[in-house]
């Protein structure tokens, strides 16, 4: 069995590669071989204490406890680097955890700009179609106002037609009453002036006889051409003296033909002369 010495590598000449500096560590040092020297004996006992089969106490392979003291400045250097490591890995993890918090901050302004941009197409397509609707509402309106306005004009002229029609009636019907009248006039004094004419012929012609006496009368018809010649001569009432009624028929047929007709109008001739009345009596001869 090895010795404690030859355990620390005491007892060999090996060269430096064996060699175990004990810089200041004896408790390690001597619970390692506590430790080492414990197991041993487990093993030697257990092997006594077996009953059904002797067993021959087989030399355990030397087991070196070699401690190594690590210098502190690989140690410190090492826990920089490890300091150094988790800095630099939380650093990672900060930077990581901004740019994550940075794509995500990013991701949400993209999607409050969309729905934004969304919000805002959404108002400019309400606000097109409100000013759509007011526009038409104010195109309907002033094509109404348009209309009424046509329709108050039309209204207008229709009724000035209407009074300058009415107005020129009245001037056409004033213009025909004044000719009318102008005429009624014309007519009344041509009729006036043929049948004084025709009574002072008749009356120039007439020679009473002696057996006429005041308050004889009588009423002769004459039918004449529109010449001035006679067609016919009736008595259609008689004074009642054949003598004084002969005298009125001659005085007619003397003074005929009345040449004088031929400047009356026909219609004047047709309705005051072709057929005409004469009245004799002593004192006048009227019509």
């Amino acid at each position: 069995m090895p010795s404690l010495r030859e355990l620390l590598g005491f007892g060999k000449s090996e060269g430096a590669n064996n060699l175990v500096i004990l810089n200041g560590y004896p408790l390690a040092v001597v619970v390692a071989i506590s430790l080492h020297i414990l197991l041993l004996g487990g093993l030697v006992y257990l092997q006594s204490s077996s009953q059904s089969q002797a067993l021959e106490l087989i030399q355990p392979t030397v087991i070196k406890a070699l401690l190594i003291e690590e210098n502190p400045q690989i140690t410190n250097q090492r826990n920089q680097d490890n300091r150094r490591l988790e800095a630099k890995r939380k650093e990672t993890e900060r930077v990581n955890a901004a740019a994550q918090k940075k794509r995500e901050e990013q991701a949400a302004e993209r999607k409050r700009q969309e729905e934004a941009a969304q919000k805002r197409e959404q108002q400019r397509v309400a606000k097109q179609r409100a000013d759509a609707r007011v526009k038409a509402e104010r195109e309907k309106t002033l094509a109404e106002e348009e209309r009424k306005k046509r329709e108050a004009e039309k209204r207008r002229e229709e009724q000035a037609q209407r009074e300058r029609e009415s107005r020129q009636q009245r001037e056409r019907e004033d213009a025909q009453d004044a000719a009318a009248a102008e005429a009624a006039s014309s007519e009344f004094e041509l009729i006036q002036s043929a049948t004084g004419l025709i009574q002072q012929l008749v009356t120039e012609n007439w020679s009473r006889p002696p057996s006429a006496r005041n308050g004889m009368r009588a009423i002769i018809q004459i039918k004449m051409l529109p010449t001035g010649e006679l067609v016919d001569v009736i008595i259609t009432q008689s004074s009642g003296d054949p003598a004084f009624d002969r005298s009125a028929e001659n005085a007619v047929y003397r003074a005929a033909p009345f040449a004088e007709l031929t400047a009356l109008p026909i219609r004047v001739f047709n309705q005051n002369f072709r057929t005409l009345s004469l009245i004799f009596q002593p004192e006048d001869l009227l019509n």
